[in-house]
């Protein structure tokens, strides 16, 4: 009974962790897109707090959101790039 209140514990403490966000800083530029591709989209805390996603069916909004391109540092790269969703601008211009 010990290991299984055991097991479950660390179920909830990893679950925890994995909500607050991952730091892309912790992770190379290819583990970091193997990550999102298995998942679809992650939530990187650091150092710029946004989601990341696979392509802009994971970004919510109808027809107001855009997938911009936007880099973040890995361990092994300073500029990963990797996507994210943007609301569309109300007069249309992306800068």
């Amino acid at each position: 009974m010990k290991i299984l209140a055991l097991i479950g514990g660390a179920m909830v403490l990893a679950s925890a962790a994995s909500a607050a966000g991952i730091d892309s800083r912790a992770y190379s530029c290819a583990a970091l897109h193997s990550m999102v591709a298995a998942k679809g989209f992650v939530f990187i805390s650091q150092p710029f707090s946004d989601f990341v996603v696979l392509n802009i069916s994971y970004c919510s909004g109808s027809g107001s959101v855009l997938l911009q391109r936007r880099s973040v540092v890995t361990v092994d790269q300073p500029e990963c790039l990797i996507n994210y969703c943007m609301d569309r601008p109300i007069d249309g211009r992306v800068d």
